[in-house]
């Protein structure tokens, strides 16, 4: 099976086109929830993930860029992204802080 950390390195790959930092670290990804696939040794993942504003046009392509990333890998069986605005995203959800100030890179 698939480990948590495992997919947080596939979702530090995936960016909102408009915003260069990755996903994982705009304080997107709500919920990860890995199971155990029918296929031996495979994971089916769930992903529960928003967007920085109920108006972005790009959900469906980063909930696909998720899901092909995830797929891509032999230990996952299926992927699936939900995408959400409970609660709704703010800035201060953001993972990523300067190593050097501690401040909010954005």
């Amino acid at each position: 099976m698939i480990t948590e950390d495992r997919v947080v390195e596939i979702l530090k790959q995936c960016y909102d086109p408009e915003i260069p930092i990755d996903l994982w670290n705009l304080g997107l990804i709500y919920s990860i929830n890995i199971q155990e696939a029918f296929d031996e040794g495979k994971s089916d993942i769930n992903i529960v993930m928003s967007l920085t504003t109920p108006g972005c046009g790009m959900g469906q392509f980063m909930a696909d860029d998720i899901r092909n990333k995830l797929e891509a890998l032999d230990e996952v069986n299926q992927a699936f992204v939900e995408i959400t605005f409970e609660p709704p995203w703010n800035p201060e959800m953001m993972k990523l802080r300067s190593e050097t100030t501690g401040r909010r890179a954005i």
